[in-house]
């Protein structure tokens, strides 16, 4: 069996406000009309991506060795964004959902999706949403979907620690991550079915392609899929979270359990696989009650605190980081289960300023702006 990389790639996507009222902006469309030009300054390490719902700065960090690379690229990334944003007198939320924002008071849905969808536009309106994208090495594609079938186990484990969008037009939703109800709106999204080989994923795709389902293979939106470009494995169901300390621990969880999932494969261990009918079970759970719901053990059919689960996980997948010398930032989980999440911090937030969406706003903007 070929070594894979393991090379780490982190996709976010950012919220550009209006400080004076902390509002959406449509600052891709707004400020930069030269898109050419913003490309260029962006020195490989940030684009300007139109997406559904509205002009959204989005980056694509370069692929890096290891989790000591992902934190200098990022940190200079957001530093970057940061800086242009203030350049143009904005400033940069990172969060799933704005606490407020609607597409009505935004920027326009790009062209090029709502030709996509036959009827679009109540789907397009929903599409105010910012997520993590992680890409982990994988270079052999069968491999890829092996790991891809056992991963969708572990998918509610991580949603729960990423969760950050509990808001929705100035509402708590009652919901730690709204962003995937939103998301799950569209076709060929949360968790994918099982697939035996690679060619029965190619031959799905192709079938979409060739039945005009969709123009490309970048049309499925699915939580963990191969990368139809890039020899990468796409774990997407994250939040992107304000604390780069956060987002660089999820990062090292995922990273070590597709490194621990490729050593099983290795050992002729695997996990058992289980059908999307009960995985969508946890998946609910975690988007709802993020680290303070229970998830079920399939294993033994018994609900367990995802708290409890997760702290089994890192266990599990400790002798993995320690090889993938990540240790140092995975152990910044344990922070995460004993703090809570961004989504809870924002509804503590919330709660203490009598129910202020505002105060969610500038408490975003800050945690935002620390890069240490």
């Amino acid at each position: 069996m070929h070594h894979p990389s393991f090379n780490i790639g982190i996709n976010e996507e950012y919220q550009i406000v209006d400080p004076t009222n902390g509002e959406l902006v449509a600052f891709v469309s707004q400020t930069m009309s030269d898109r050419t030009l913003a490309l260029q300054e962006r020195s490989s390490e940030f684009d300007l991506a139109e997406r559904i719902g509205s002009d959204i700065l989005r980056t694509h960090m370069p692929p890096v060795r290891d989790i000591h690379e992902a934190r200098v690229n990022l940190v200079r990334t957001r530093e970057k964004i940061l800086e242009l944003a203030e350049q143009n007198g904005m400033r940069i939320i990172v969060a799933g959902t704005h606490p407020v924002s609607n597409w009505d008071k935004s920027a326009m849905p790009s062209l090029r999706y709502i030709n996509l969808m036959s009827n679009p536009k109540m789907m397009v309106r929903r599409m105010l949403t910012f997520g993590l994208h992680v890409h982990i090495g994988l270079e052999d594609r069968e491999l890829s979907i092996d790991v891809m079938n056992a991963m969708r186990y572990l998918l509610p484990h991580m949603l729960t620690l990423s969760t950050s969008s509990p808001f929705w037009n100035g509402r708590n939703t009652g919901l730690k991550c709204y962003r995937k109800v939103l998301v799950d709106a569209l076709p060929r999204s949360g968790i994918p079915g099982l697939f035996s080989s690679y060619q029965e994923y190619r031959d799905y795709v192709n079938t979409l392609v060739n039945t005009n389902c969709i123009p490309d293979p970048g049309k499925i939106y699915y939580d963990v899929i191969p990368h139809h470009r890039h020899q990468t494995l796409v774990i997407r169901i994250c939040d992107v979270m304000p604390s780069i300390n956060d987002t660089l621990a999820v990062v090292a969880l995922i990273q070590a359990v597709v490194a621990w999932m490729v050593d099983l494969r290795r050992r002729n261990m695997t996990f058992r696989i289980y059908d999307r009918t009960l995985l969508n079970e946890n998946r609910w759970r975690a988007l709802r009650y993020g680290l303070d719901g229970t998830l079920i053990d399939f294993g033994v059919e018994e609900e367990k605190p995802a708290r409890d689960l997760i702290r089994e996980l890192l266990t599990r997948i400790e002798p993995t980081a320690q090889k993938l010398n990540s240790l140092h930032e995975l152990d910044h989980i344990h922070t995460i289960l004993e703090r809570g999440s961004s989504a809870d911090m924002q509804i503590d937030v919330w709660e203490a300023a009598n129910q202020n969406p505002r105060a969610v706003i500038d408490y975003l903007i800050q945690e935002t702006e620390k890069l240490a």
